[in-house]
C-alpha cells in the first residue's frame, strides 16, 4: 500500500514539476532568463509520463541533429 502511494505522489511531482518549468520556459522566451534550457528541461521531465512529450523531445533532437548537419557539413 504504501509503495503504491509514493509511486503516486512521485508521479503527481514529476508532471506538476515539469509542467512548471514548462509554463516558466515560455514566460521567459519573452523576459530576461533561459527560456530554452528551461522548456527542454520540463519536456524531459514530462517525457517519462506522457507520449506526446516522448514524441516532442524527438522530434527537437531529429532536428537539431539534422541542423547541425547542415551547418557543419563541409563546404566543396
Amino acid at each position: 500500500m504504501i509503495l503504491r502511494t509514493v509511486a503516486q505522489v512521485r508521479r503527481i511531482f514529476l508532471i506538476l514539476t515539469g509542467f512548471t518549468l514548462l509554463i516558466l520556459g515560455i514566460i521567459m522566451i519573452f523576459t530576461p532568463g533561459p527560456g530554452t534550457p528551461v522548456i527542454l528541461m520540463g519536456l524531459g521531465l514530462l517525457a517519462a509520463e506522457f507520449v506526446w512529450a516522448r514524441r516532442v523531445m524527438e522530434r527537437i533532437k531529429r532536428e537539431t541533429a539534422r541542423l547541425k548537419d547542415a551547418f557543419l557539413r563541409p563546404e566543396k
